[in-house]
């Protein structure tokens, strides 16, 4: 099944009865398998899970480390990209160079690189003089 069709499939389940806003992703990791999520918020909103933290958490349950390729689709006007924090995530678990696809239920979508979407990324290697 393509990244496309599981995160359209995976965000019709997500729970987001404050915002109404679905996102659904999912992964290809480097092993081949693929691992999906979908946000689920929370009545203390704005607490809850991103769809992309909750694919990574599904890949890493499943004993995979590495992500090959990632999807992220939204009822948006515009391809939606991932928040700060689900971008830090990604780069975690994705070399530089890995595609990440945002599309739209309507059709549109936009292809970026890891590196694209998180310029700067802070790294373990920051950390080596602790």
């Amino acid at each position: 099944m393509p990244l496309l069709d599981a995160a359209t499939r995976v965000r019709e389940r997500a729970y987001a009865p404050y915002s109404r806003f679905k996102v659904g992703a999912a992964i290809r990791s480097v092993e081949g398998n693929m691992h999906v999520g979908c946000n689920v918020e929370n009545v203390a909103y704005p607490e809850g899970t991103c769809a992309e933290a909750g694919a990574i958490a599904a890949m890493i349950a499943a004993g995979d480390t590495r992500i090959a390729e990632i999807c992220v689709i939204a009822d948006s006007p515009e391809p939606v990209p991932p928040c700060g924090g689900c971008r830090q995530k990604i780069a975690e678990f994705a070399a530089q160079e890995v595609v990440v696809t945002l599309c739209t239920t309507d059709g549109k979508s936009k292809q970026m690189t890891v590196a694209a979407l998180l310029p700067g990324v802070f790294t373990a290697a920051h950390m080596d003089r602790s």
